[in-house]
């Protein structure tokens, strides 16, 4: 089975192929469900000052107009990072006139900024086992804690109440992200905004060794 990175940059690129800049070529039902996602992620972030923010799993920059319509008063200096070229080239396309924006391909945020935001780009596992799956995760996690100096927001679907497990996807209880979360920062948790998921708003700390949790993530054994 070819690694998760691979398996990641070709779906979501063909999901932009299909469906173009659009909530379904990233893979969500309709913009509100994302602008929802994007309110929960934020509240990591003090807008009362200026602040550069990466956006790992950017797509095609959604995110820079939730930012513009919701806060646009606020001075933010955005990196969108994403694996897949084909979105990196739609973002860039898009967001052409926006002298505050960049985009970047890769597979880790590869620069530091003060917040790293990823929404939804833990749930669609694509039949990979759980447990490679988790170690790709925990890489980065890891990656966005070392890429962040204030902290960074992450989110995960719960599981269903039947605890049917679909090949495609990834459900989790929020104590299995929580636990791995403490070793990077201080761990906040929100949930019940309406969603079938939590969200994560991690705060660094100075003891925090992002290296150390994805080491530990590795040696789990599968659930």
């Amino acid at each position: 089975m070819p690694e998760p990175h691979a398996k990641v940059r070709d779906y979501y690129s063909g999901t932009l192929e299909r469906h173009g800049p659009t909530p379904l070529g990233v893979d969500w039902p309709n913009v509100l469900s994302q602008h929802l996602r994007f309110v929960q992620l934020l509240k990591l972030c003090d807008f009362a000052r200026p602040f550069s923010l990466n956006d790992f799993g950017c797509g095609y920059g959604a995110l820079l107009e939730f930012l513009a319509t919701r806060h646009g008063d606020a001075e933010v200096t955005y990196r969108g990072i994403d694996i897949s070229p084909a979105m990196i080239a739609a973002a860039r396309a898009r967001w052409a006139g926006n002298t505050r924006a960049t985009f970047t391909e890769g597979s880790q945020c590869g620069a530091v900024a003060d917040y790293s935001l990823a929404s939804g780009i833990f749930n669609v596992r694509l039949g990979h086992p759980v447990a490679a799956w988790e170690e790709y995760v925990g890489a980065i996690l890891a990656d966005l804690a070392a890429s962040s100096r204030i902290g960074f927001a992450v989110n995960f679907m719960l599981p269903r109440d039947d605890a049917r497990t679909e090949a495609g996807l990834y459900r989790t209880a929020p104590e299995r992200w929580i636990g791995f979360c403490k070793r990077l920062g201080r761990v906040e948790v929100v949930t019940d905004y309406g969603m079938r998921e939590f969200t994560l708003l991690v705060r660094r700390t100075t003891t925090a060794r992002p290296e150390t949790a994805a080491r530990r993530v590795r040696r789990r054994s599968p659930r």
